[in-house]
């Protein structure tokens, strides 16, 4: 079967051979509260023949999805505690969220925004709530870069991005616009000219943080959607979930950060699972991917290192929980753990 559009219900799903019949009742249910979307790129990727594929585990829901947790949360990492006006999240003092979206090309069976994206959701700001959010920006000088985030924003209409965009132009104390976006991956054909030249309106320095967690989603279409971006002058970063039977796995991990490196993304963050509702199926240990990460020294070049982060429950904002490597010991000096897990001493100060 050739899939030319996007897979939007359990029905779809069926008929594309994504799940099996015996499936449908439950997912009746998940879809009820969840939102699916899989774009025809990504069901091109899935491997019928593999119950386990990591691309169908992102994207086509699961019965387990209605299983809650009782640590689990409707907000996790605490958006609405540091929202002062709709739209907007000011968390840090330097930079905020402008959520103008609440729609995606494909809807993360992990996302820490379920409960807020989707056709259910909070849908697309309107025109007076998007004039506040901006005249928040203005009012508070202290902030510096502006995220587009919801949501994915390259949803949006190259028009509706120049508008925003044009708005952020005449602040001046915002310096950096950055997107964080599934688009080049899950819809690569969507990076076209208009909407790189949209993406450029604000004459702001421009970051794309593209969000991928498998080596195979980046696809030689994927890479060259990065390309136009980057050529265009847009610098790209990653952004990944580490996540229980997608990538949890060291050498995919190393295949992952590696495949960014070559197409011109740096790594950013590997962001530990948050507590979103029905995501336990997702979330390894925090020891289990501090022992993954630390895997990856020496296996592969520092380029290829992105930082290992937990968002606090609450709205905390962000902790680095990569392992670390020294440690001082008993004597006064430091024991520094190699890639290989080798104990070595490192004197003190004076010593």
């Amino acid at each position: 079967m050739t899939i030319t559009r996007p897979i939007k219900t359990v029905d779809e799903l069926a008929n594309a051979g994504l799940i099996a019949d015996r499936d449908r009742e439950a997912l009746d249910e998940v879809a009820a509260r969840y939102a699916i979307a899989v774009t025809p790129e990504m069901a091109r990727l899935i491997d019928h023949d593999d119950p386990d594929d990591p691309i169908a585990r992102q994207f086509v829901p699961d019965a387990a999805e209605l299983i809650m947790a009782p640590e689990e949360r409707a907000d996790p990492i605490g958006d609405h505690a540091h929202s002062p006006v709709e739209g907007i999240v000011h968390r840090y003092p330097d930079r905020v969220l402008l959520k103008a979206v609440h729609v995606c090309p494909v809807y993360c069976r992990f996302c820490f925004r379920r409960e807020m994206v989707g056709p259910q959701g909070l849908g697309t700001l309107d025109p007076a709530a998007m004039t506040a959010a901006f005249d928040y920006i203005r009012g508070h000088d202290a902030i510096w870069e502006v995220i587009l985030t919801g949501g994915d924003p390259l949803v949006l209409s190259p028009r509706r991005l120049r508008d925003i965009l044009e708005q952020l132009k005449d602040i001046d104390h915002v310096k950096i616009v950055r997107f964080h976006s599934r688009v080049p991956v899950v819809d690569p054909d969507r990076i076209d000219a208009e909407l790189i030249e949209a993406l450029k309106a604000s004459g702001k320095i421009t970051y794309v943080a593209l969000h991928a967690n498998h080596p195979r989603e980046l696809t030689t279409e994927a890479r060259a959607a990065c390309a136009r971006l980057i050529d265009a002058g847009i610098v790209m970063v990653s952004q990944s979930v580490l996540l229980k039977g997608i990538n949890d796995d060291p050498d995919v991990l190393a295949e992952l950060m590696k495949a960014f490196v070559e197409t011109r993304v740096k790594p950013y963050y590997l962001h530990h699972p948050d507590l979103a509702p029905g995501t336990s199926h997702f979330r390894l240990s925090v020891e289990e991917g501090q022992a993954i990460v630390a895997s990856l020294r020496g296996r592969i070049s520092g380029l290829c290192q992105p930082t290992y982060i937990l968002d606090i429950p609450g709205g905390y904002g962000k902790a680095d929980i990569g392992q670390t490597s020294i440690r001082k010991n008993a004597e006064g000096c430091y024991s520094v753990s190699d890639y290989n897990g080798q104990e070595h001493i490192y004197p003190p100060r004076g010593s």
